[in-house]
């Protein structure tokens, strides 16, 4: 059965790509997911990355700012930049260049780890740092909008913090929590939470994807394009950007993997919000944050899949926790 189960999760790109198809051929088999259903499965995914840490792990992460500090620092450079300069290599209409630009200046996705997870990264270091860049996504996202955009977009303070508690903070913590109470009952869960995880990020993607699947359909290749060339850039950008700081393997997947993923689910919110055509009612904008939604997912389990080959032909230990010599 364990096999099956680690089958069916490092198929993970399939299904999210197979997914993203289905919800822009039949969107209606994926609009019941409203957005407490979204809190609610990203909650469960977090609740099943927290049965992987310990109280040791975000200890060692007191002893790594700098490997904090450089996946925060690319985050909001590397991507609104990338978002920029692609909008431009591209050659985007002005809305639809608006919200590649704003989805590059979103904070990292929660995704981002699991799939951390998947590549053997370092899930505990994943968690902090997609927790500080979404705090700091208050006053980042709408600056960096602005500078490059034109145009400032409002950001609730208040609930993206909550936001973040309830989905991000507070499952991890219970996860570590119960990891120490429980200890049986985690071990008797935990081959089930990959799983889970890959199929709830399938739901939230696919949803995201239906919910502006006629913007997608009418779209030409040329903005999937700049999409990927956007993703494809974080990715690379911050791992080699970590690796030419020295930052160990496990750190230097993590903070590629924290660039590369954005939280593309906020960017279509702030985009139907505030780009959205009056006169018409359309929103150009969302569409680029509704397909970086399918394509981050993609291209970052697609990586952690060969990199988790790669530990496992190295016959090195899956490095979840932190590790002292990270610098």
């Amino acid at each position: 059965m364990r096999i099956w189960l680690d089958r069916f999760t490092h198929a993970f790109p399939l299904w999210v790509l197979g997914g993203g198809l289905l919800a822009l051929v039949e969107p209606g088999l994926f609009l019941w997911m409203t957005s407490k259903h979204v809190v609610l499965a990203l909650a469960v995914v977090m609740l099943g990355m927290g049965f992987t840490l310990s109280w040791d792990d975000f200890r060692g992460i007191a002893r790594m700012p700098a490997a904090v500090g450089t996946g925060f620092a690319a985050q909001y450079v590397i991507m609104p930049l990338m978002g920029w300069a692609s909008a431009l290599l591209f050659n985007l209409p002005p809305q639809i260049a608006a919200g590649l630009i704003l989805v590059g200046c979103c904070p990292g996705g929660t995704a981002s780890n699991v799939v951390t997870y998947l590549a053997r990264g370092n899930v505990a270091l994943s968690v902090v740092m997609t927790a500080c860049s979404t705090f700091a996504a208050v006053f980042m996202t709408p600056l960096l909008t602005q500078w490059l955009a034109g145009k400032y977009v409002d950001v609730n303070p208040w609930g993206l913090f909550l936001n973040t508690l309830q989905v991000v903070v507070a499952p991890v913590l219970a996860g570590a929590v119960l990891t120490r109470l429980a200890p049986r009952m985690v071990a008797r869960a935990m081959p089930a939470c990959p799983p889970i995880a890959v199929i709830a990020i399938v739901l939230i993607c696919s949803s995201i994807v239906a919910r502006n699947a006629t913007q997608i359909q009418e779209s030409g290749l040329r903005i999937l394009g700049a999409v990927v060339a956007l993703h494809t850039g974080g990715f690379a950008l911050g791992y080699l950007l970590a690796r030419v700081l020295r930052f160990e393997e496990p750190v230097a997947r993590t903070i590629s993997i924290e660039v590369g993923m954005q939280n593309s689910g906020l960017g279509v919110v702030l985009a139907q919000a505030h780009f959205t055509d009056k006169a018409t009612g359309v929103c150009l904008a969302a569409v680029p944050c509704a397909i970086s939604s399918i394509v981050h997912s993609v291209i970052g389990s697609l990586l952690a899949g060969l990199w988790r080959l790669n530990s496992h032909r190295q016959k090195t230990p899956a490095a979840q926790a932190p590790t002292s010599a990270s610098r």
